[in-house]
């Protein structure tokens, strides 16, 4: 059953047409990620579909009685609404007002409002319409998305918050089709997980953009691409539609080249006609003029290139001595201390309002500490990446506001471009640089204000966020770029396919200013932390053995002499043991350069594993042997 469909839709913005004459449809049951450059449209298709913006052509159509919810990139909510009344605005569902009720009046209970009379007639129109049940989902929903307080008025909430209740309205009005643009942005690892985890199970259709990598294999199972103002349909998950736009790329390659010999042998056959048009093959001028269009059609890949000089790091980077910070009741650091090396590429993960972007702050000397020391080395140069968007002049153009910082740009070989050529390899082309930043995309804002980040040549790059907002084009460069960086890394982000591909060790904020450094990336540890849950749930029984057995265990073990075989495998164990660790260093070295090659990705990613396991069983073996006698 078809519950979208979209026919014929056009839309322009002056002379940029951003897509022209496309159709498709979304069929029930159907996962559909949307996915492009930036500066695509995909956003503005979004709003198309759900009537905030008008096509130039085209129609958009939902079947009758199909219910839609819409989460916006950066949500907005009526005036003076409290949380509570923002998630249940939908008046025409009577269970979700019911519970909206209750919630009401439940609130009021806590207050110590005299409400029982309420309260029961409540219960009873609960009962007959069986809403305990959903009472019990809404309750969860905003547990999982962090709700805690409904109380308080959606106006007061940052942004992060603000899409956390529309993600909660979206989900407790059940629809029936769910729009989400770009729903993972603000949220924290956590809620992102259990996001995915339930939009994976749902019974519902799904239209969303995203640049969540892990979220895209996980959730959806068809992709619809939106290039050069058409639109390319994959069915199957985000590793597939990999797969199969380098084989559409290179047919389309193939196609054009055609055309364009054709082009030349048509173009001989115009030269030659009569000049009066009407005297020629109509058909034949018409078959002209798509070749043409074909054999010379524009790519918009708009490739990104990110080459900088870094200036070199003295031995002296950062040393933190004893760092507190809290604010009123709330303790944000405790004596923290951690002196930065070379090369250290260090993710930061914790739940929102942990004091991460705080913690950034500190060490940009933006914010000061109620305790300890910052000492930063002279050689030290900051590249600060924001969460929050920088405020260009949104009059000014774009090649200006470059060349306010630099007019030549000097490259990592030392070489040196100038500004507009370091803007064309960023991905705006040279028409572009002169257009107002005012008319550049959220997706496009944010790569300017990584390319003003880079320009300085910093060699200690903070990156708070740096995934919100980039195409998946853009986000696999800067991964290219982050990975053969020589400087320091510090990260906080919420993709966990880009902390687990930069990251070596993790700063993990647990609260009450507790932070431990973890060694390994995010997916190292999820699965520690899993353990742990698990261990802590099974009973541990301990089988005490009595002191004479355990002596003369000890004695039998103290005096057993290793044999000649014993020996001989233990040298052995030491040669396989080299061998698989130089695999490994081989393999993972590999994974760094995989880029965007999903398939190599998980297929060394499984080798690495396997190796891992094989060093496990051996390391094991090699420390029973070593404790023989005549083993050296």
């Amino acid at each position: 059953m078809n519950y979208l469909s979209v026919e014929g839709l056009t839309k322009a913005y002056g002379e940029r047409m951003l897509f022209q004459q496309i159709s498709f449809g979304i069929d029930q049951g159907q996962k559909v990620a949307l996915v492009g450059i930036n500066g695509a449209g995909k956003s503005t298709l979004m709003k198309i579909i759900m009537g905030s913006e008008v096509a130039d052509e085209g129609n958009v159509a939902v079947k009758q009685h199909v219910k839609v919810s819409y989460v916006n990139q950066n949500p907005v909510f009526g005036t003076g609404l409290t949380v509570l009344q923002a998630i249940f605005e939908d008046t025409t569902n009577e269970t979700l007002q019911v519970v909206k009720e209750y919630q009401h009046e439940m609130l009021a209970s806590q207050r110590g409002e005299d409400n029982q009379e309420r309260l029961q007639s409540i219960f009873e129109r609960m009962d007959a319409l069986q809403a305990w049940d959903y009472e019990s989902q809404v309750n969860e929903v905003l547990g999982k998305l962090g709700i805690h307080d409904t109380g308080v008025f959606v106006g007061e909430l940052s942004g992060g918050q603000r899409k956390r209740v529309a993600l909660a309205k979206a989900i407790l009005e059940r629809p029936d089709l769910m729009l989400l643009d770009e729903p993972t942005n603000h949220l924290d690892l956590e809620t992102i997980e259990w996001l995915e985890e339930y939009l994976s199970k749902a019974n519902l259709s799904l239209l969303m953009v995203t640049h969540d990598r892990y979220f895209l294999e996980k959730v959806t199972n068809q992709i619809l691409e939106l290039d050069g103002g058409r639109i390319f349909r994959y069915a199957g998950s985000y590793s597939y539609f990999l797969e199969k736009k380098e084989e559409r790329k290179q047919v389309e390659l193939s196609e054009q080249e055609k055309a364009k010999s054709l082009y030349k042998k048509e173009l001989d056959w115009i030269r030659r006609q009569p000049k009066a048009r009407g005297t020629k093959a109509k058909y034949r001028v018409d078959a002209f003029e798509a070749t043409k269009e074909r054999a010379f059609r524009k790519k918009d890949d708009r490739e990104v290139t990110l080459e900088v000089k870094t200036s070199r790091l003295g031995k002296k980077i950062i040393e933190i001595e004893d760092l507190s910070k809290s604010y009123e009741d709330k303790l944000i650091l405790d004596k923290f201390s951690y002196t930065f090396k070379r090369g250290d590429r260090i993710g930061i993960v914790g739940p929102n309002g942990a004091g991460k972007t705080t913690f950034l702050k500190l060490l940009m000397g933006e914010i000061k500490p109620d305790s300890g020391v910052i000492s930063v080395g002279e050689t030290t140069s900051f590249g600060y990446y924001r969460q929050e968007e920088t405020a260009f002049d949104d009059a000014k153009k774009l090649i200006d506001i470059v060349k306010d910082v630099a007019e030549v740009v000097t490259l990592a070989g030392g070489s040196t471009i100038s500004v507009s050529q370091f803007l064309t390899q960023f991905g705006f082309p040279p028409k572009q640089q002169y257009t107002p930043v005012g008319k550049l995309s959220g997706g496009e804002r944010r790569r300017l204000q990584l390319l003003m980040v880079l320009i300085k040549s910093p060699n200690f790059l903070i990156l708070d966020e740096p995934t919100n907002d980039l195409d998946l084009v853009t986000l696999n460069t800067l991964e290219d770029f982050l990975d053969q960086f020589p400087g320091c890394l510090l990260i906080v982000s919420h993709d966990r396919y880009f902390m687990d591909r930069l990251v070596e060790h993790i700063f993990v904020f647990e609260g009450d200013g507790m932070i431990s450094d973890f060694p390994g990336n995010y997916t190292d540890l999820r699965e520690y932390e899993k353990e742990k849950k698990t261990e802590a749930k099974e009973p541990k029984v301990e089988v005490k053995r009595p002191a004479a057995v355990e002596s003369a265990t000890e004695v039998k073990s103290a005096a057993r002499k290793a044999s000649f075989k014993e020996v001989k495998e233990f040298a052995q164990l030491n040669e396989s043991l080299e061998d698989l660790e130089k695999r490994k260093e081989s393999l993972v070295s590999e994974l760094s350069l995989a880029g965007a090659d999903h398939e190599l990705i998980l297929r060394l990613s499984k080798e690495i594993e396997e190796i891992e396991h094989e060093l496990g069983t051996l390391e094991l073996r090699w420390l029973e042997l070593s404790e023989l006698e005549g083993i050296d």
